[in-house]
Order: structure tokens, then C-alpha cells, then sequence
């Protein structure tokens, strides 16, 4: 038992950790752990309080992404180890859990991953039906087809979890103090945040907001509209049941996808815990509007069983042993989801020494990594891997409540949906970011999501079967694609490539802070070229084109994805180096198109005085001209590797440039393409892709960017 100690014990901090669920105290253990002095959790009522106490505790090395296994996989080999470093029994089971699949694509899916494992050391397995009911005796075997095993999975109990972390964040030096609520935030201008609490301020270097369901309070405090939403989630627990009693081995946790629930034994008895359609799963919206209430620490939600009747049934026809068992406790209780389900995991743009760890639908298995992930990049300045996926600034101004509350609706009734390559999911949108051409192509193509971006993927023509169609197998998009890749090598190509991330930035050191930033030379006026920003260790942090438009002021360019990720690294360097610079992010005010293709100059020749020649206009060259009597900057550049511009315009012109440039090249075959035809373009000449060819995984000679880094900078 924990005795609080509700006092702050110090007026100053390195790290304020604010929430004591699994993860913050994780976060606090491995701080501490490494060395860092003066490590700092504030609670405001009991450690576990909120989402932690009352979860599942499902552990798994299986996770369909590449570098999330690696969180995984820390979590679980560090709980493996905990109760002997910290003299606290966790309650860690580990017989193993098995995904089922009953359908065929469902064992497509599972070669799919299969293909993956190579990727990492952890063990992973196809397995037969036979081995399946082998491994699990109780199950009905009618519709299993295959199993995907992982040894090693299974489940720890989340309060005896927390408090062997909260044990050992002590032992390295840590404070844990609660009940202590934080009532304000203030930000100093040196970076310094002052946390005000009924018991005093504590001033710190940075704050780290792990505050589960109150994660959206915080945030209000400075400023911010954290994207999160409570939702109802329900586990019920059986009374002992005979035939597992007589059992000799812990069975294995199974994931019954097509029924939407895992099941795992619990004592004698088993705990089965479904996952409810987005028509039925319930969210806990009026938090949103209204705030978490104030007492609200260790309750729970009534339980409604009729809202997972369905999934009940699912189970009790694959397990028939559940038909005659007595349900004695059912947990319903809120845990917070972000709009895709993954968390929100590292420093915030636009704030300064502000870090998040919030969003964890899966905190007991993400907490001991996330916390070890954190830690690293803390304490070294850099990630210790790539994790854009879970990086807060893939959010933005367009993530509403309303597009929250769809997703995560979305979201949970997707839990255990067929995973496919290139998914697209369609709640939520459009939202407010849509390029200029949106209305005039949506019926066209088909769209994909880009950052809360619409972009056609590619083109409908006659005789197509359109539509979102995902398969493991070819496609209906596969012959389009190869159409609009035969047109831009052959004619020439329109594309819409708004969603790109744009800033300038002018002032006094503008050249100085880009010579910093950037590992190749600062392009001179008029010229463009591709610059890399690199980490301290030297890994490939972003790729971006810069082009210097007039002396002293830049447009700089990057992929939708990577728009505030780019920013807030470009923002932190500028303070730290204290340069003298503006920066503006204009990448909703600015509209881009690119045309490609053996017949792009000769088109848009067509409509401007200004010379387009190759001795005129050259390669990487950058201009202001007039198209069709519309401003815009036209840089001659193109990622299908073909001959192209870029032209960059005020959003408002874009319908006018795009009906201008498709009149003009009606003679040559002039026709839209796609961003899966680019990618298949690009791939070809050997461009690489920042996310796929590189990241924060690789250094740039390794993949194969030598010519862009000078190392006599």
C-alpha cells in the first residue's frame, strides 16, 4: 500500500512529470534511472487513478507497424525483469496469445505480417488449426483457419505494474508526490515553465503532460485543444469454470477477430473483453465539452451489456465453455483515444519544453517502452528511433472536436478490422483543409488523406471500377495507376500537390540560421535545391526543398505529413541559436500544381511571354512569373523525374491555373494523375522519400543521399 505524501518537497525541477497512471510513473522511473536529478511526478489523487487501475492489462509483441514493435518489445522484456530490480510482485503471465483467423483474407493479412518479422528478434509464428486447439483446447474449430502466435504475450496485473515502477523511480532518486493538483501553467521567457499547484509553484526546465483523460485540461491551460476523447470500454470477468480449472498450463490469450474481442484466462475463470461498432461503442463526449468531473479518479462507468450482446454470443459460440459460466464483475471504465488510436509521444510545436505522453488506448503495454523512448530523447536531443507515427505534431488546427469524436468512434469499432496496405478510412472527413481544386476533382478520383488533406490517389475513366476497393492483391487501381504512369513518361501530367508543407522565413540571419539547419550549401537567389536536416547523431530528421526567392527570404518545402514535425525542430534551433528570422507557415494559404512530362514546357509555354527554355529557366532554377495572367512561383522541379515545374500560387487561383493549363495542352493529351503514379514515378528515377527511404533510422550516406551532404560544412 502506498502511503501519499501530499507535499512538494522541492520549489525547482529538471522534469515536471504531471499524472501518475503507468505511463507517467514509467516515464519518471526510466528519468530517473538514467541519471537525470530532480525528476518530479505530480498526482492529483492516487497513482493508478484514471485508466490505469481498472485495465485489462493485455501485453503482446505483435503490433502490424515496424518500430512500435520495438515499444512493445521493451515493454514487455523490461516487466519480465521488474519484480527483481524493484522487490515488488507484478502478477506477469505470459502463456502466449493467439490472433484468429477465420476468413480467408483474414490469412492473407497474417502472411502479410509474416513477411515483417524479420524486421525484429521477437518470435512470431503462422500456425495450423491443429496447433491452434492444440495450444487452446477449449475452442470450437469450426471456422479457424489459421492462428498468428506469439509466444511470450499475455497479460500483467496494471496496479501492481505502476507501483514496482513508482518503487524503482524512488530508488534512482525521483519525487512521487500526490495528491497534488496542478491548477496552472505558466511559461517563462527562457523556456522555464512555472507549475502552480494549492501547495506552492515549481519552476522546471520542461513539463511532460501524461495526464490520461485530464491530458485535455492541461493542454487547455497553455493554449491547446489536445485531440482526445474518453470512450466506454468493457471487460466482463467470469466465476470459476470447471474445464479451465482442470486445465494444467495457463491458456494462451486469444484474439477472435472477426467476433471483435480477446479473451484470456483469469484465475479459474476467464475475462473476455469485446471491441463494439462504431454505431454501437459509446463515447464519453459530455468530458469534452464540460471537462472531466472534478472527483472522478478511481470510479467506473454503469456497465451495459446489452451494448456487447452480440460479441457475447461471438464468444460463447468459439468458446462454448463460457454458455454455462457466471459472469461476476463487469469493468466499464474510460480510456482515452486519440483520432487514430495511437498515442501522442513527444515535445509539442509552438511550445516551448512542453512534452506529451497522452492518448494511450494501450497504456500498459506502451508505458514501459514510451517511457524508456522518452527518456532517451530527453536526455540525448534526439529520438532513438523514428516514431512519426505517434509524433503530437501530426495533428493541427483542423483536428476539431467533431473530427475527434468520428475518428475515435471509428477508430475502437475498427480495433480488429482487416488491416490493409495503403488503408484509407473515411470518417471525419473531409475536413476544413481542402485544396482549391477538391471540388472540381472529388468525383474524379479517388481521394486519399494526407494530414487532414484531401489528394487524388488516382483517376477515374470509363470502363474503371472505382472507388476504395483494399486487397493484398492486385487492385482495381493497379491498371489506372499504370495509364497515368505511361501518360506523364509519355505526354504530360497534372497534379495537385497543395498539401505540401510550406514556410518562409526572411530576416538578418535567414542565411546563417539555413547554413546551420541544413547539410547542403544555402541555394543562391533564384535556385532550389534539396536540403536535409540532420540529428546530432547524424540520422535524417527531414528532407525539405529550399529555394531562396529573393536575397535573404526562403520558401522552404516538405511533405504534408512532416509539416509541424519539420516546424517545431526549424523553431527550436532558431532559439536555441538565437537568430534573427521570421517564419511563416503558409501552407494553407498556398496552393500547389505540378505539371510533368516530355510536353510540360511546351504547354505552359502557351501561356506566359516569360522564356521557359532549357537555357533560360534550367533545372532547380526558381522564378516569378505570370501563367494565364496568375501570379506564382514556378520552380523547375519534379518528383515523377521527368521534365516539370512546380508552381506555387495563392489557393484562391488554383481552379483558374488548373482550367488554363488543362485548355492549353487539350492538343498534346494533357490529363490529371495521382500520388500513387508519382510514387511509382519517383521510385523509378531514384528519388528517395523521406518516411520510406529515410527517417530518424538511417544516416544519409546510407541511404544514398551523399550528393546532397557536404561534409566540409
Amino acid at each position: 500500500r502506498e502511503t501519499p505524501s501530499a507535499s512538494l518537497g522541492k520549489d525547482r525541477a529538471d522534469t515536471v512529470i504531471i499524472g501518475g497512471g503507468c505511463v507517467g510513473v514509467s516515464l519518471a522511473y526510466h528519468l530517473a534511472k538514467a541519471g537525470l536529478k530532480d525528476v518530479v511526478l505530480l498526482e492529483k489523487s492516487e497513482l493508478t487513478a484514471g485508466s490505469t487501475w481498472h485495465a485489462a492489462g493485455l501485453t503482446t509483441y505483435f503490433h502490424p507497424g515496424i518500430n512500435l514493435k520495438k515499444i512493445h518489445s521493451y515493454s514487455i522484456k523490461l516487466y519480465e525483469k521488474l519484480e527483481e530490480e524493484t522487490g515488488q510482485v507484478v502478477g506477469f503471465h505470459q502463456p502466449g496469445s493467439i490472433r484468429i483467423a477465420s476468413t480467408p483474407t483474414r490469412v492473407d493479412e497474417f502472411k502479410y505480417q509474416m513477411t515483417r518479422t524479420g524486421w525484429h528478434p521477437t518470435e512470431q509464428y503462422l500456425i495450423t488449426p491443429e496447433k491452434v486447439q492444440e495450444l487452446f483446447p477449449l475452442l470450437k474449430m469450426d471456422t479457424v483457419l489459421a492462428g498468428l502466435y506469439n509466444p511470450g504475450d499475455g497479460h500483467i496485473d496494471p496496479y501492481s505494474l505502476t507501483m514496482a515502477l513508482a518503487a524503482g523511480a524512488r530508488k534512482y532518486g525521483a519525487q512521487l508526490n500526490y495528491p497534488v493538483q496542478v491548477t496552472n501553467l505558466n511559461s517563462r521567457s527562457d523556456g522555464t515553465w512555472d507549475v502552480e499547484t494549492p501547495l506552492g509553484t515549481i519552476r522546471a526546465k520542461r513539463i511532460v503532460n501524461a495526464a490520461g483523460f485530464w491530458a485535455r485540461e492541461i493542454g487547455k491551460m497553455i493554449g491547446l485543444q489536445h485531440p482526445l476523447i474518453p470512450v466506454h470500454h468493457q471487460y466482463v470477468v467470469t466465476s470459476t469454470i470447471p474445464e479451465v480449472k482442470a486445465l494444467k498450463t495457463e491458456l494462451p490469450v486469444i484474439r477472435d477477430l472477426e467476433g471483435s474481442y480477446y479473451l484470456r484466462q483469469e484465475r479459474d475463470g476467464l475475462l473476455f473483453g469485446p471491441y463494439e461498432s462504431e454505431e454501437k461503442m459509446k463515447l464519453q463526449d459530455s468530458w469534452v465539452t464540460n471537462g472531466v468531473p472534478p472527483g472522478f479518479g478511481k470510479e467506473l462507468f454503469e456497465s451495459d451489456l446489452d451494448r456487447i450482446m452480440e460479441h457475447i454470443e461471438a464468444a460463447m459460440e468459439m468458446v462454448p465453455v463460457l454458455k454455462n459460466a457466471d459472469i461476476v464483475n463487469t469493468i466499464a471504465g474510460p480510456i482515452t483515444y486519440s483520432p487514430d488510436i495511437l498515442p501522442m509521444v513527444g515535445p509539442h510545436q509552438g511550445v516551448r519544453n512542453y512534452w506529451v505522453a497522452i492518448g494511450f488506448g494501450y497504456g500498459i503495454i506502451h508505458a514501459g517502452g514510451i517511457g524508456k523512448y522518452l527518456s532517451d530523447w530527453i536526455l540525448e536531443g534526439e529520438p532513438p528511433f523514428d516514431l512519426i507515427e505517434v509524433d503530437p505534431n501530426r495533428y493541427g488546427k483542423w483536428t476539431t472536436t467533431e473530427y475527434t469524436a468520428a475518428k475515435a468512434r471509428e477508430s475502437y469499432g475498427f480495433n480488429n478490422i482487416v488491416g490493409y496496405p495503403k488503408e484509407e478510412r473515411f470518417a471525419g472527413r473531409p475536413t476544413e483543409r481542402t485544396s482549391g481544386l477538391y471540388d472540381l476533382l472529388k468525383s474524379k478520383c479517388s481521394m486519399g488523406f494526407h494530414a487532414g488533406w484531401e489528394q487524388p490517389h488516382w483517376f477515374y475513366k470509363p470502363g474503371d471500377e472505382t472507388g476504395y476497393k483494399p486487397s493484398f492483391r492486385r487492385t482495381n487501381w493497379f491498371d489506372p495507376v499504370g495509364r497515368e504512369y505511361k501518360q506523364v513518361m509519355e505526354k504530360v501530367g497534372v497534379i495537385d500537390l497543395s498539401p505540401f508543407g510550406k514556410f518562409k522565413i526572411k530576416g538578418t540571419d535567414s542565411v546563417k540560421l539555413l547554413d546551420h539547419l541544413f547539410a547542403n550549401v544555402v541555394p543562391k537567389v533564384g535556385s532550389t535545391n534539396i536540403s536535409h536536416m540532420l540529428t546530432p547523431r547524424g540520422k535524417v530528421y527531414a528532407e525539405l526543398t529550399v529555394s531562396q526567392l529573393y536575397p535573404g527570404e526562403f520558401m522552404l518545402v516538405t511533405g504534408s505529413g512532416s509539416e509541424l514535425h519539420d516546424l517545431r525542430w526549424i523553431e527550436e534551433e532558431v532559439t536555441r541559436g538565437g537568430y534573427k528570422v521570421e517564419i511563416e507557415n503558409v501552407t494553407d494559404e498556398m496552393g500547389v500544381l505540378g505539371v510533368a512530362g516530355p510536353y510540360a514546357r511546351q504547354i505552359l509555354q502557351k501561356l506566359t511571354s516569360e522564356d521557359l527554355s532549357d537555357g533560360s529557366f534550367k533545372f532547380l532554377q526558381s522564378r516569378h512569373l505570370k501563367l494565364s495572367n496568375i501570379a506564382l512561383t514556378a520552380i523547375r522541379i519534379s518528383y515523377t523525374g521527368e521534365l516539370g515545374w512546380e508552381l506555387y500560387h495563392r489557393k484562391e487561383d488554383s481552379i483558374g491555373l488548373y482550367n488554363a493549363i488543362m485548355e492549353a495542352g487539350q492538343k498534346e493529351g494533357i490529363d490529371n494523375f495521382g500520388t500513387y503514379a508519382l510514387n511509382a514515378l519517383r521510385l523509378e528515377k531514384g528519388f528517395r522519400a523521406w518516411g520510406a527511404e529515410m527517417n530518424c533510422d538511417t544516416n544519409p550516406l546510407e541511404a544514398g543521399l551523399e550528393y546532397f551532404i557536404k561534409l566540409n560544412k
